[in-house]
């Protein structure tokens, strides 16, 4: 399974460590991802999706159905 958001497309981002004698080391920045289920009233049934914290905002903000909408038309879902 993947890290990656299902209707943004958030992955990790590369990055580095810094020390106090500015040694540098790569790291990742991870996305914040939950695993969330949500109910679709225009289909009558539920889908699980594995969204980031920004994704859920947005949700919560336009709906669903109109997040869907836009993810399926970047090319996030098929």
């Amino acid at each position: 399974m993947s890290r990656v958001c299902e209707l943004t497309g958030k992955k990790a981002m590369v990055g580095n460590n810094v020390s106090h004698a500015m040694n540098k080391t790569k790291r990742k920045f991870h996305a914040n991802l939950m695993k969330k289920r949500f109910y679709i009233p225009e289909e009558d049934k539920w889908i699980t999706l594995k969204v980031s914290a920004s994704a859920l905002k947005n949700i919560n903000r336009k709906g669903i159905s109109a997040v869907l909408k836009e993810a399926k038309a970047k090319g996030f879902i098929k």
